[in-house]
């Protein structure tokens, strides 16, 4: 399935007039040869310029993406509409490596440019709304960290029928080439009653990645949001969490996300994968 990454948003540079320069990147991760830029002013930048760079590149390589993978929200509207007017889905997700490497290289580039400004610049910031509390009727019973071997996870756990599954092949231990012995990280959630309500709520918020801290622990979600699940300050509790961090490193980021509605083993109600 051919998924461009794409990108528009400003870059640390102006035109002579001193308006400042948008640049629209394309390229997809499956063909390093497609990676193709084109800067605009920005009081030129509209859904019509996107939509015709877009027809542009699909011109000059044949090549018709089934998707559009954008990571920046403030970029999304903007793409989207094109993207709408093509008659082409745009997906927001984090997952866009090839395009953030893409950018970051360019970001090398820029000060050689005519008409840089010499102005902070991160080609990957973006604004960060405050972490939001998951709603507590959600919660469930208890909580802990887990871990898997490698095996286990793929050949067992993924292997049952849970309603609500997210588990792309590009996540699985197998596919980073770790031992199948390796210990991956996880969180589950024994949500009694509230199981399939707090799958579902999770599924509709897009779970990313679990960042535990010294306090809580942290679900990035979407594309740039937070959603704090618990808070601790329990000692004991502040160990396992350093250690659900540790094996992280050690697994390469791949991690786990698990509700159920009890610790029985015999059912479970959603499953994420998460890197």
């Amino acid at each position: 399935m051919d998924r461009w990454q794409v990108d528009c948003y400003r870059r640390p540079l102006r035109d002579d007039a001193g308006q400042a320069l948008w640049e629209f990147v394309i390229c997809d991760p499956l063909n390093p040869s497609l990676n193709i830029s084109s800067v605009c002013p920005q009081s030129q930048v509209t859904s019509d310029w996107l939509k015709q760079q877009l027809q542009n590149t699909m011109t000059s390589t044949g090549i018709r993406p089934q998707c559009l993978q954008v990571f920046r929200p403030a970029a999304f509207s903007l793409i989207e509409a094109a993207g709408q007017s093509l008659e082409i889905p745009v997906e927001a997700t984090r997952r866009t490596s090839a395009l953030k490497a893409i950018l970051q290289a360019r970001a090398h580039q820029y000060p050689r440019m005519h008409g840089y400004t010499d102005e902070p610049y991160d080609p990957l910031a973006m604004d960060r709304p405050p972490p939001q509390p998951c709603p507590t009727d959600l919660l469930g019973e208890q909580w802990r960290f887990v871990a898997l071997s490698a095996t286990d996870l793929e050949e067992v756990l993924l292997q049952r029928p849970i309603p609500i599954k997210e588990a792309p092949e590009t996540l699985l231990p197998s596919q980073k080439s770790l031992a199948s012995s390796m210990l991956i990280p996880g969180l589950v959630i024994d949500g009694g009653r509230q199981s399939m309500r707090l799958a579902r709520w999770l599924q509709q918020q897009q779970p990313v990645f679990l960042k535990a801290q010294a306090t809580g622990v942290v679900l990035e979600v979407g594309l740039c949001d937070r959603i704090v699940l618990f808070t601790y300050d329990d000692p004991d509790i502040a160990s396992a969490a350093q250690l659900f961090t540790q094996r992280q490193q050690e697994s390469r980021g791949i991690h786990f996300l698990l509700v159920q509605p009890d610790d029985s083993g015999v059912t479970y109600t959603g499953l994420w994968m998460l890197l």
